[in-house]
């Protein structure tokens, strides 16, 4: 049955090494490689340590009888038909080498697919054994499979009543009528049974001591107390009470909540000097716990510890289950440690589970790991229980590789994976990214009749939508919606939002149909941009419209969408008005008309910008300075120019020019290439008393010295400067490439320092500066940097105008000043990289532009790892 324990020990130091592995899973990341090839020797090393760990754990899992595995691997199958067959059936299990068949040897089958849950494989296997010649089924056999099916009530009923029905002719040499009490009793079905009992006694006939006592056993499981009291007074008065009817006796005082009478009947027994078992400890013990009275039945455990009066393992196993559920885990922890150490107790199979489980809740897996080596190395055949929680600490661990190998596996062990193991590897395989293999385990789940629960099921199906499985995102609503769940709406627009990326807009917009409109925000800006790639604008401003009756916000950007593709139709301008219609109908806010003026700008139409402008004003509306804003925009996006300063002459005159628009004007006008009005507006900022804004001077700049007017640009830095304000490294940067292409910078900095008075040295540091980029030659380039961040800030783009500088002086500077550029935190751009070897080709120094064309690479090769982990 079991393998011998030297070859778990063999295995002992294997496994030990697993279990250390998996409580440290960080040995695993490859975060801690930092070149590719280390990364790539990690990834074969995990996957050969994961590799034996899946093995360890099938053989762990295999310790059973390899002829009962077999037996239940046939009677589980389902890859063949003809197993519903009984002459199949018969002729599958006939060609085994089975032992006789007998009582014990069915029993022992029963036994195991008792404690596997193999509730239809069980059932099988007794009709095949009660077809079998020189065998017949005895009270035991029926009693044991009346128990399995207890586990499915339903299928209980049916064979009950298929046995009633069938009557002695079932199965001749057993007896009938105090079977069918039993199996009733055992079904809770207590009226039938009574009734049953009550005929046999009619007709002269009598259970046995048996018989009676699962009769008394079920009477207590319901509460039939009453009852209990008869049943019990027939027992006595037959001579059938034993340590069995004391139990009972001990669980009615117990389930009546009559516990100091339970205690001392305890004592009584003992008084009498009647020989314990330990179930009758364990009982009351059980109560106790149930009652939140911890402290005496601790008390109680000791006492009867101390006396050596009885066996107390199951006591000390209901104790620590009793713990355990009471939300004392740590108390059970050391209890279960203090007793191994003192007493080299181990508890059942059962007990290990209990705390598995729970630890598991918990995430405690160091301490999880810990009780899953002592079931190993105590040599306990592990049971669908403890398998499943083998399981799920495996997707824990983050070893979800490992969980599903075992998971594909589980014919080979006859592992059925309950519902938190199904959870746990779907939703850590999810996590993982492999979709594909969450969704097998997800139909499997379901051909076994879980379901996942509603936060399983969102994320996979966010999972699924996010990876564009289309068709089995509609498998999964389709088994979802047959067993009347419906997901919730974000799971539907996150399925809209797969099929508009995976262009299949239309059945999209069926999708959302079927919602009655339900769809969130998200779901319909993805969906009026599918259709905008599609060129169909009407229906993309028809979900506009229902975006805004359903009480979703309309933004600028989705406005811009619909009227850029309702303007590359038919009746574009009747389409537009009539869009804008049906959204600021009954609408006094001048939300909805600056979205059309910036829709109708981004288009390049100002004069539909303009026509909505006046539509504000005269429905009484007042423009908003974010409406003055727009509109002069929309002017300058259409190439307007004249427009636009005409419009902001008039917005001046009647006093509403606000320094935002100022700074609006002067930004575009610097985008378009218009430099002169740009300069004469922000001289006009200064004149009102306005500040202009940062971007403002940058790109006003920036501009000017792309049209070589550098003397005004100085001119510009010296008046930002004297208002106060720090250098930007922007600005910094322009003046020093522009220096480097034409004297012209140098020759302004110098004439301007020249008329400065005398002590403001930041202005001479900066011509300085200049000069230095200006004749491409330093001696120090690290003196130099440390005089540009007296200047100004530096930044990447500050670095790589050094290293032009520095590769043409001193490769060793350039080299020094790479390095340096790491160390302050700036990551080199493909710039910095081309400007270091065309300066060494430059120089004739081929090798050093391989080399560093080589460690580009590496550092994009590490870029992209990490973005894929």
């Amino acid at each position: 049955m079991l393998q011998p324990l030297k070859h778990v020990t063999k295995r002992r130091s294997l496994f030990s090494s697993l279990l250390i592995h998996i409580n440290n899973p960080a040995s695993f990341s490859s975060s801690s490689f930092s070149s590719s090839s280390s990364h790539n020797c990690h990834t074969v090393l995990r996957k050969i340590n994961e590799n034996d760990v899946a093995s360890s754990i099938k053989d762990w899992f295999k310790t059973g009888d390899p002829l009962i595995t077999r037996i239940f691997q046939i009677l589980s199958s389902t890859d063949s038909s003809s197993y519903n067959d009984d002459a199949a059936l018969d002729a599958s299990l006939s060609s085994l080498t089975l032992p006789r068949l007998d009582e014990s040897f069915v029993l022992t089958v029963l036994h195991h697919g008792t404690a596997a849950a193999h509730i239809y494989p069980c059932l099988r296997f007794f009709h095949w054994a009660g077809r079998q010649p020189n065998f017949h089924h005895t009270r035991g056999t029926f009693s044991a499979i009346f128990r399995i099916l207890a586990r499915a009530p339903s299928v209980l009923d049916e064979f009950l009543q298929s046995f009633h029905r069938r009557g002695p002719a079932f199965n001749p040499r057993v007896r009938f009528k105090d079977t069918l009490v039993i199996g009733y009793a055992i079904a809770g079905k207590l009226e039938i049974a009574v009734h049953l009992f009550g005929k046999m006694r009619f007709h002269g006939l009598d259970l046995d001591s048996f018989g009676y006592h699962v009769l008394l056993n079920a009477l207590v499981e319901k509460d039939y107390f009453d009852a209990f009291n008869v049943i019990i007074r027939q027992i006595r008065m037959r001579g059938f009470e034993n340590r069995y009817t004391n139990v009972l006796v001990m669980k009615r005082l117990c389930n009546q909540g009559r516990l100091d009478e339970a205690e001392g009947f305890l004592f009584g027994l003992v008084d009498g000097g009647k020989e314990l078992h330990g179930s009758e400890v364990s009982v009351l013990v059980s109560a106790l716990c149930g009652s939140n009275r911890f402290d005496h039945a601790f008390r109680l455990v000791r006492k009867f510890g101390d006396s050596g009066l009885v066996q107390l393992d199951h006591a000390y196993g209901v104790w620590i289950r009793g713990l355990v559920q009471g939300g004392r885990l740590d108390e059970a922890l050391e209890f279960f440690r203090q007793k191994k150490k003192d007493e080299g107790y181990i508890p059942g199979l059962a007990m290990f589970n209990v705390l598995i489980y729970r630890l598991l809740r918990e995430n405690r897996l160091k301490e999880v790991s810990d009780l899953l080596m002592d079931v190993y190395e105590n040599a306990i055949p592990p049971n669908t229980a403890t398998m499943n929680a083998v399981l799920c600490f495996f997707c824990k661990a983050g070893m979800v590789d490992v969980a599903f190998d075992l998971f594909k596996s589980r014919s080979e062990f006859m592992l059925s994976p309950n519902h938190m193991a199904y959870k746990y590897l779907i939703l850590t395989l999810c996590w993982d990214g492999n979709a594909k293999e969450a969704f097998s385990v997800l139909k499997s789940s379901i051909d076994h009749h879980y379901f996942p629960d509603r936060r399983t099921f969102t994320r996979l199906a966010n999972v699924l939508c996010r990876e564009c499985m289309i068709d089995e995102m509609k498998e999964l609503l389709h088994l979802a919606l047959e067993r009347k769940i419906m997901p919730d709406a974000s799971t539907y627009d996150n399925f809209i939002t797969a099929l508009c990326r995976a262009g299949r807009v239309e059945d999209s917009y069926l999708i959302h149909g079927e919602l009655k409109g339900a769809s969130a925000s998200r779901a319909y800006a993805n969906m009026i941009k599918g259709f905008k790639e599609l060129n169909r604008g009407d229906i993309a401003a028809r979900l506009l419209v229902e975006m805004k009756e359903k009480g979703h916000k309309v933004t600028p950007a989705l406005c811009r969408v619909v009227v850029c593709c309702l303007l590359q139709m038919d009746n574009a301008r009747s389409r537009f008005f009539s869009l804008f219609e049906m959204l600021s109908h009954n609408d006094r806010q001048h939300y909805i008309y600056d979205c059309f003026i910036d829709a109708a700008g981004h288009a390049k139409q100002a004069e539909l910008a303009w026509k909505v402008f006046e539509l504000m004003q005269r429905n009484g509306i007042q423009p908003t300075s974010s409406s003055l804003i727009l509109m002069l925009k929309a002017y300058l996006k259409s190439g307007r120019t004249y427009d636009a300063l005409i419009f902001f002459n008039n917005v001046w005159s009647r006093g509403l020019a606000t320094k935002k628009l100022y700074n609006c004007l002067v930004v575009s006008l610097c985008k378009s290439k218009n430099p002169e009005p740009a300069y004469l507006l922000l001289q006009q900022m200064l004149r009102d008393g306005l500040n202009p804004s940062i971007e403002c001077y940058e790109n006003l700049v920036r501009v000017l010295c792309s049209s070589k007017r550098y003397h005004e640009a100085v001119k510009l830095v010296n008046v930002y400067e004297k208002m106060g304000r720090q250098l930007t490294s922007f600005l910094g940067n322009v003046l020093l490439y522009h220096s480097m292409s034409s004297s012209e910078v140098y020759n302004a900095c110098v004439r301007l320092r020249g008329v400065k008075e005398e002590g403001e040295t930041g202005w001479s540091m900066l011509s300085f500066v200049v000069g230095a980029f200006h004749h491409r030659r330093v001696s120090h380039v690290e003196d130099l940097e440390k005089l540009i961040a007296k200047c100004f800030p530096l930044d990447v783009y500050t670095y790589n105008l050094l290293l032009r500088i520095a590769c043409k002086s001193d490769k060793e500077q350039a080299y020094e000043l790479f390095e340096r550029m790491r160390r302050r935190g700036f990551e080199p751009n493909r710039w910095t990289y081309t400007t270091m070897v065309d300066g060494f080709k430059g120089q004739g120094m081929r090798r050093g532009s391989e080399v560093v064309s080589r460690k580009e690479k590496d550092i994009i090769q590490q870029r992209n790892l990490f973005k894929e982990q």
